[in-house]
């Protein structure tokens, strides 16, 4: 198979593997998009079990990690440029892949742990600079969903401003739109956001409240 699509299929299929949804169903016997928000990622699943968010949280980084080094190592080390633009396109499609997972009927998870594990392989100095905004806004404004869709739309200009773009204009078009992919799918957050009902981190809801905001 030519290397582009190779790279473009098995980044998707990786994405796509639903690790939260699988965890909860093997270790609890449940469906985790049948509670608390409905998201199968770390967040949600945490909820039922923390250890099993964390387990989570990593895992669904490290596919995103797994689809950017597979992209590099086929590179055939053609230079710079084309092996971040391969890296980049494999990122967009792991995101792709978790937001859009063929195996749930193309509903997933919001794609954070997957682009944090695919951008800190492609711009690492980007990525740690994003996760302190991400740690302040948190702090500050106590809003988690703020805080990742501010760190995520900041993370292609990061990447341009700590030249790790691989001087390659595709691929920080790569990288911006697997950024708005994110950041679309917590439309949710925005509106809450908006309306001021968005969770504050560290206050507790119960289990009505959240659901009335779905």
């Amino acid at each position: 198979m030519p290397r582009l699509p190779l790279i473009i299929i098995v980044s998707y299929l990786l994405g796509s593997i639903p690790f939260g949804y699988i965890l909860v169903r093997i270790f609890r016997g449940e469906d985790v998009r049948k509670s608390g928000s409905g998201n199968i990622g770390a967040t949600n699943v945490s909820r039922k079990s923390p250890v099993l968010g964390v387990l989570t949280l990593v895992l669904d980084g490290l596919k995103g990690a797994g689809s950017v080094l597979l992209a590099a190592s086929l590179s055939n080390r053609q230079g710079v440029t084309e092996t971040y633009q391969l890296m980049s396109l494999a990122a967009l499609f792991a995101v792709m892949g978790h937001i859009f997972p063929v195996w749930l009927k193309f509903r997933g998870g919001k794609g954070v742990a997957t682009g944090l594990g695919s951008f800190i392989v492609i711009a690492p100095k980007a990525v740690l600079v994003a996760a302190a905004i991400f740690v302040i806004l948190v702090l500050v404004f106590r809003y988690i969903s703020l805080g990742s869709i501010i760190s995520v739309a900041l993370f292609p200009a990061l990447a341009w401003l700590l030249h790790e773009y691989g001087n390659s204009g595709l691929a920080l078009v790569f990288m911006s739109v697997a950024s708005l992919l994110i950041i679309g799918k917590h439309h949710q957050n925005i509106r809450r956001l908006l309306a001021g009902t968005e969770n504050r981190f560290g206050t507790k809801r119960s289990l009505e409240s959240r659901a009335a905001q779905k």
